[in-house]
């Protein structure tokens, strides 16, 4: 079952995830950014749902909308340098196994 959730979040964020990734490392990120992409990060990988994954189509419907919202929304709020370090380190990640920059 997490590996379905894995897959489907790489899909949903891509390259925007990354960045988020990264930023949660980058020194320069404040905390309470960093705090929100754990936040996010957790909720995506709890078994604990505002709505259970039984329900098919409306289990899994909470987390896209968390994720399609929490992910941009964190990313627009990083510093400007912080994002532009994180994009470039996911650019090379994605480069290395040869997807689009």
């Amino acid at each position: 079952m997490w590996l379905i959730r894995l897959r489907l979040l790489l899909k949903s964020v891509g390259r925007e995830g990354l960045v988020l990734l990264y930023a949660l490392r980058h020194p320069e990120t404040p905390r309470g950014i960093r705090l929100g992409i754990l936040g996010l990060l957790l909720y995506v990988i709890s078994p604990f749902d505002l709505v259970p994954d039984f329900l098919l189509l409306l289990g899994w419907a909470d987390d896209a909308a968390v994720i399609l919202m929490g992910v941009p929304f964190l990313v627009r709020r990083l510093p400007a340098r912080v994002l532009a370090d994180c994009s470039e380190a996911a650019g090379r990640l994605l480069a290395r196994f040869g997807f689009r920059a």
